[in-house]
């Protein structure tokens, strides 16, 4: 009987230690993306600077001007770097040298084909074979891929004669023909014309409504439709990240300026400074710049003002409160610029 206990005792350690692996492993597989005080650098020169950020999944927009550490971080991220310093994850893995993780991973970069002499059905075709797919599944999956980015009736031509947007259309669907979990997209819709832009950005919306998307671009408009979150990054540092409303509470405490053009520019600043709700007020001839963290108030204010005193207001250039405004700022921040 206590053998039986013991053996029981021992049972019941080992059921728990179990519970508890499978459940850290599943814990640690929900989170998308984790990047613990990642540096890269080429040489002396930095790609990426410490970033720390966890990502569920969902769809996400990577802000940042050319030059930014955009394409550093995906490459980290997709496994065609090793970070200097840090930790990369990726669904729980390490990306480098990891070919189980770039089955679940569609990877568009933003160099483009210089393959000569090959269709886009054939390069599709033997990428999804790299997957691992037998060949016929791997024909079926490269043509409702080439046909979902409108290259149907082109995909039997030498790539070498595709313009550039065809080129990118042909890279989009070698990125989703094997059907990842996750998409990567660095600046797709480079070389685009309007139509094609607008039919590329249906393709990636749709996606990123059904699974996981990473799209980077220096260009907001293009990110704004089709992503839910945004990360933004400048000189290989991550500013923020998360939703527009939750960008826009970072900010909550940086002043913003409003110019103010008019008659009596030196009465209407002795107005604005009386209130006592301003952070800076300059003149610059007959306009007056102020920063403050209620422009509202002074709204509130200036039709009284104009009517007591006698002052003409000729323009108002209010903040621009876009998520590119609010990008604006925070690079502006991130420089020690004046607001």
């Amino acid at each position: 009987m206590q053998d039986f206990r013991k053996q029981l005792k021992q049972f019941r350690s080992i059921l728990f230690l179990v519970t508890y692996f499978l459940y850290r492993l599943t814990a640690i597989d929900s989170f998308m993306i984790t990047l613990t005080s990642v540096t890269k650098l080429y040489g002396s020169v930095i790609g990426v600077n410490d970033i720390d950020v966890t990502l569920e999944p969902g769809s996400y927009g990577l802000l940042g001007p050319n030059g930014s550490g955009k394409s550093t971080l995906l490459n980290l991220l997709t496994g065609q770097l090793r970070p200097t310093l840090g930790r990369v994850r990726v669904y729980g893995m390490q990306p480098w040298n990891n070919s189980k993780l770039l089955m679940r991973i569609g990877f568009c970069p933003s160099s483009d084909i210089l393959i000569e002499g090959v269709s886009a059905r054939q390069w599709v075709r033997t990428l999804v074979r790299m997957h691992g797919y037998f060949p016929a599944e791997a024909h079926r999956r490269a043509d409702i891929a080439l046909e979902r980015v409108g290259l149907s009736s082109d995909m039997d031509r030498p790539m070498q004669t595709y313009s550039k947007g065809m080129r990118q259309r042909a890279k989009l669907a070698q990125a989703i023909a094997h059907d990842p979990e996750m998409l990567v997209l660095d600046e797709p819709f480079n070389g685009l014309d309007p139509v094609a832009r607008h039919d590329m950005a249906l393709v990636v919306g749709e996606w990123g409504r059904r699974k996981s998307l990473l799209v980077a671009s220096h260009m907001l408009h293009e990110l704004q439709t089709i992503c839910e979150s945004f990360l933004l990054i400048t000189g290989g540092r991550l500013l923020a990240w998360g939703k527009a409303a939750d960008i826009e509470q970072l900010l909550c405490d940086v002043p913003v300026e409003v110019s103010i053009s008019c008659n009596r520019p030196t009465r209407l600043a002795e107005l604005i400074v009386a209130t006592g709700q301003v952070h800076s007020v300059r003149i610059e001839e007959s306009t007056v710049v102020v920063g403050t963290l209620y422009p509202s108030l002074l709204a509130d204010f200036m039709p009284r003002w104009c009517v007591e005193e006698s002052i003409v207001i000729d323009q108002v250039r209010a903040p621009d409160q876009s998520l590119e405004g609010l990008f604006r700022l925070l690079v502006q921040q991130h420089r020690g610029e004046k607001y």
